[in-house]
Formats: C-alpha cells, structure tokens, sequence
C-alpha cells in the first residue's frame, strides 16, 4: 500500500495534521493509522460496572479517534505560556497566533463560544498578590472548556469531516516499525494482531500522545533518530470541596499556579483543574494506573480536583526519565493492590497511612469510588513528596483550606512526554520524511499546542504537494 502521508495517532495533533491540510486544498493521499476505535465506539465499562476493568489490549479512556482527549477534562488553553515548550521552537509570536487560529477551528465544530478566566480584574490582582505573598507564580491563561461528554460529540464531528473528504483511517492497527532506507525515512510497518501490512509514503508524521511517548522513545534509540531526556513530571491529583475553591473557580476558572518551594527548588505547578469534577483512573501498558480528573459540562459533584506535578530532569549517568515515572507508578500500584491510591492530607503530616472507613467522616468524599486508601509516601520518591507537601502549603495563602487535613491526595499522577525529539522549526528530524508531533514528541502538552503542532504541520505537508 502506497500513501502521500502517513499519520501514525488520531490524538489532536494527527488530526489537526490532516484538517489542515484539507483546509489548504491539498489533494494528497492521507491515511491515518489508529489502534484504537473510532469515537463513537469508545465505551469505558466503568461506567456500568463502577471500577476499572483494566480493559485489553488498551485503555479506552487514553486509546482511539482523538487519544485521551475524548475522554479528558476537555480544556484549550488559549496562552502560548501554557502547552509546553513549542514556543521555544517555532516562536511565541508565531505560537499565539496559530493557538487563535486553531481555537477558531475547534468553534466551527461545535465547541462552547464562552471563555473561562477573562475579566474579574480585580479579583484576579488579589489572587495574584496572595499567590506573591506565597512565592508562586500566577499564570494568567483563558481557558475554553469543551466538557469531557461535549468533547466525545466534537471530534465526532471531525471525524466524519475527515472520513467525508477522502482522509482514510485504519482503526485497530497498531504501528510496529518505521520503514527506513538509510537516513531515509519510506514508512511504517503496522499490524493489527493477525495481519501484517507494510505502508509506504513521501511523509511519516508520529503523533503517538503521552501514551505512545515511551515507544518513540525506543524507536529513536533503534534507529538513531536525534533525541535528548527531557522533563518527567511526578505527582499527585488533588481533591477539595467546591466551597475551598469557590473563588478562584469562579475568576480563572483554571488557577494555574507554578513555584519552586525549598529546600529543592524543583519546579512545581498546577494542571487540569476540574470544578465540578470527578477524579478518574487511566490505564497504560503493562497495566500501569495512573490518576486523572474529567469536567463534565452538565455533570457537576461536590469537589474540584487539580494535579500538582514535580518536574524531573536527568541527564547522566541516568536518561531514561520515563522508565523512572513509570517504576514510581508501579510502586504505588504495587502497594495499592493494582489501584490508585488515595490519603488525606493530615495523614501524611501525621505520619501515618489513611484507612478505608477514615474517608467517611470526611467533608470531601472522594469521586474516585475503587480509589485505595492507603500510604503514598511509602511509594512516592522523599524529594517530590517534600516538594509537594510544601506547595499544597503555600497554596493555602492564595486558597485558604486548600491545605486542610481532610484534602484528599491520589497517586500516582504522571506525565509521560520526556523524551524529546530534535527536530527544526518545520518539524523535520534527522531522518528525511519523518516528522514527529504533540506529546509523545516532547514539545507539548495538551489539547490545544498539540493541536496548533497539527495545524502547521499540516500547513507544511501542503507547501510540499508536488515536490
């Protein structure tokens, strides 16, 4: 089988790939090689059965038609500051300029017109002061919430626009290995577990998400593709009743807040802050759990829950940072009995793990239902536990309560995007005609600078017709 491109992942940036280069008219032949399902086929049993079932060959929450992001929080950040560090690449002008232009996409297909974070003035400066007096940064970022079940209906749409205008998908096909001629890149082997297909193109573009980060790893070490360590985030899912957190949910709707607490001096920030929301559980290869949180437009509980992430970098003699987050993961999975964990945070302070039936004489019952009580700290490594016991404190000045004995902390909350691909401006690597993009490519993180990765990427592929 022969191809003008071939998109390996249907996350965000796959799928902004291949609508840009629609949008530019391009007549290309573009195939998309997913190994999950189409969205609409996305079904988590939890839903009926109330705990995770550890679903196989994959998670459907993180696998299929528009990656985890189907099944996420739903939330564009609308600011080159939050999204990883693309800007740094490709310039923050150029940054902010493509996050506009694709937002508007995501409008025609159907996302809410409302913008959280804007005006409240204000309020906003006496956040901003508290958080000074805290010695955390407040990082001003509007913030359009898709919802997780508005989401599913969203890239539905985009799905059958691409499917409509000639873009295929293979669905249930998983990619085993590049095709390469040299320094050449010709493109991919994929297999769906009983057939074998080699596909070959002018363009291969890896869009793989935080889930497929730890496979691009190894595909640049196999076939020497230029890549450095890059950040590992380790961390916790906060959770809180709405109460707590009333102001700031209603002025930036997303506190996203970012310190360096002693003695470390590690950075520290919020991510994902759901009002509303439920705590959720992901699942990775090798069964590994791993702690999220989902915002539903109409479903609404008691808490809000937010992830506190400690940043980790390495170099030498270690550079593996993604086998160090996943072997924290399974520590804690390990002592959660193939669960996430949950403890409060009063426990931890005291020393001593959180039991089951403690969790019912609290005010914050946790939304996590087969969340384990337990220890984290026998889990999680003394220099992002400190780290992160000292900025749920100084997050207490700028959100008084924030800190109380009752907060719930889930572990573990992980990041999979260190590994970072070197690549130019135009998104080119050192292999001819293999582009890598989004998360697993380490220069994002999330839905939206994911998607602006996409969009220019899109733009280039397009330049290139004929060529």
């Amino acid at each position: 089988m022969h191809k003008d491109v071939v998109i390996v992942g249907a996350g965000p940036a796959g799928i902004f790939t291949a609508l840009e280069m629609l949008k530019k008219g391009s007549r290309q032949k573009i195939l998309i090689v997913e190994k999950g399902r189409a969205v609409e086929e996305r079904r988590c049993p939890k839903n009926k059965t109330g705990q995770c079932v550890s679903c196989r060959p994959y998670c459907h929450i993180t696998t299929g038609f528009s990656g985890a992001g189907a099944f996420s929080d739903g939330k564009l950040s609308l600011s080159y500051e939050v999204g990883g560090d693309l800007p740094s690449l490709i310039g923050a002008e150029k940054a902010q300029e493509t996050i506009d232009y694709a937002d508007k996409i995501y409008l025609e297909f159907g996302a809410d017109s409302h913008v959280e974070g804007l005006g409240n003035t204000e309020e906003v400066k006496a956040i901003r002061k508290r958080a000074i007096r805290a010695g955390l940064k407040l990082v001003d970022c509007p913030i359009r919430h898709l919802g997780t079940e508005k989401a599913q209906e969203l890239y539905y749409a985009i799905e059958r626009h691409l499917l409509e205008n000639g873009v295929e998908i293979l669905f249930g096909y998983e990619c085993t290995n590049l095709i390469l001629d040299g320094a050449v890149c010709r493109g991919v082997r994929v297999a769906n577990g009983k057939e074998k297909m080699e596909i070959t193109c002018g363009h291969t573009v890896i869009a793989t998400g935080r889930r497929g980060a730890d496979w691009l790893e190894s595909l640049c070490a196999q076939h020497n593709i230029a890549h450095q360590p890059g950040t590992v985030d380790i961390g916790v899912r906060v959770e809180v009743r709405n109460e707590v957190m009333e102001t700031v949910n209603r002025v930036l709707y997303e506190s996203k807040l970012v310190g360096w607490p002693r003695p470390f001096k590690n950075k520290v920030r919020t991510f994902c802050q759901n009002p509303g929301g439920f705590v959720s559980q992901e699942n990775y290869d090798n069964d590994l759990a791993v702690v999220n949180g989902h915002s539903y437009k109409e479903l609404k509980s008691d808490n809000t829950n937010l992830a506190i992430l400690c940043s980790h970098n390495f170099s030498f003699p270690f550079n593996q940072p993604i086998a160090y987050a996943q072997k924290v993961g399974e520590l804690t999975n390990m002592l959660g009995a193939g669960h996430i964990m949950v403890q409060r945070f009063g426990d931890i302070l005291d020393g001593k793990r959180t039991w089951q039936k403690e969790l019912a004489f609290s005010n914050v019952r946790p939304t996590l239902p087969d969340a384990v009580a337990g220890d984290i700290t026998a889990a999680m490594p003394y220099r992002a536990m400190i780290n992160i016991i000292n900025f749920i404190q100084a997050m207490d000045e700028v959100v008084p309560g924030f800190a109380a004995a009752e907060t719930l902390l889930y572990s573990p909350e992980l990041k999979f995007y260190s590994n970072r691909v070197k690549m130019d401006e135009k998104f080119c690597t050192n292999i001819q005609g293999l582009h890598c993009l989004g998360d697993s490519s380490g220069w994002t993180r999330g839905l939206m600078m994911a998607s602006v990765m996409g969009v220019l990427m899109g733009r280039e592929l397009a330049e290139k017709e004929g060529q």
